[in-house]
């Protein structure tokens, strides 16, 4: 999830007044906040069955992506799709608000500050951005994915409340919450970077090149061109489609150190690269390293075609252009 600062268009840049600049930190916030909810909650039920696949929970192991979107239901009910994205929207909403707002600091620190600028500097600052996001959010991920890998009938945790204590008592207080840290950090950096890289890439090259066909003025600032909505998404969805494809093993790993406790393996997967072994030995590549890949192309590209056009809508009803 990420988006860039929209590029201007003729005519001299608008100098925002002294109350703009007071609060403009508390509505970039709101923005990329806004943002991350409104993403994660269109794709909830697609990540509550990639983490049931990833980590090979018992009672669907044996099924593939669309026989679980219809399983957990006939199993645990409707809700049960959403189990886990209460703890999901409290966790998304500072993670996308802590992204969003470290990318362009660091895109500003990188230019102004070490010279570093063109595209490569969409990469390194996504990369830094995701990172900073994920090492302040992380406890919350951990949870949520406890969460989301519970079956009716068979659950250890009562809700986010009673995670947290169990975690914290029974797995090493605070570190418990940390688990699967080093591969979530390694892998975030190439989704997040590309991520960013791929769509400010797109539409910088498309306001440039064809700013009629692809482009239109801000509602809330005429001097500055952002995406027509469906460019937006279909921008969104292509930088989805290869950032997940680049980071998806660590993702793997990343879930099932998670789990921790929960999986009888979990004394086997406590570091990136026992888990990766194990994984890639007991299920190879295509039903172990990149089991639910296909699930992620599905939910990425509504995933982040909302995410980049709720940002780009918040920024002008916040007036960030």
């Amino acid at each position: 999830m990420a988006t860039e600062a929209s590029v201007s268009a003729t005519g001299p840049p608008q100098i925002p007044n002294p109350a703009q600049r007071d609060y403009y930190w508390v509505r970039s916030f709101v923005a990329g906040g806004v943002a991350g909810c409104c993403a994660k909650s269109t794709i909830a039920p697609l990540d509550r069955v990639k983490i049931l696949l990833q980590a090979q929970n018992p009672h669907y192991k044996h099924l593939g992506v669309f026989a679980t979107l219809r399983a957990v239901p006939k199993k645990e009910g409707f809700l049960g799709l959403y189990k886990g994205n209460g703890a999901m929207m409290v966790r998304i909403f500072p993670y996308g608000a802590i992204q969003f707002m470290a990318f362009d600091n660091y895109k500003k620190l990188l230019s102004k500050q070490l010279g570093i600028s063109g595209h490569i500097h969409r990469l390194m600052a996504g990369s830094m951005a995701g990172m900073t996001a994920v090492i302040c959010t992380y406890p919350l991920d951990v949870v949520r994915a406890r969460l989301a890998f519970q079956v009716k009938g068979e659950h250890k945790y009562t809700g986010i409340g009673n995670a947290f204590k169990t975690i914290y008592r029974k797995e090493g207080g605070v570190s418990g919450f940390y688990r699967g840290l080093t591969p979530t950090i390694i892998g975030m950096a190439p989704y997040a970077g590309f991520s960013f890289f791929t769509f400010g890439t797109l539409k910088s090259l498309g306001l440039k090149h064809a700013p009629e066909l692809l482009g239109r003025p801000s509602s809330d600032n005429p001097d500055v061109l952002v995406l027509k909505t469906h460019i937006n998404l279909l921008c969104g969805g292509i930088a989805g489609a290869i950032a997940q494809t680049i980071s998806y093993p660590l993702d793997v790993a990343r879930r099932r150190m998670q789990l921790g406790a929960v999986l009888p393996d979990s004394e086997i997967c406590r570091t990136l690269t026992k888990t990766l072994k194990y994984v890639y030995s007991q299920y190879g590549v295509k039903k172990g390293l990149y089991r639910g890949l296909s699930l992620n192309y599905i939910r990425c590209v509504p995933s982040q075609a909302v995410a980049f056009t709720t940002y780009e809508f918040m920024k002008q009803v916040l007036h960030l252009n």
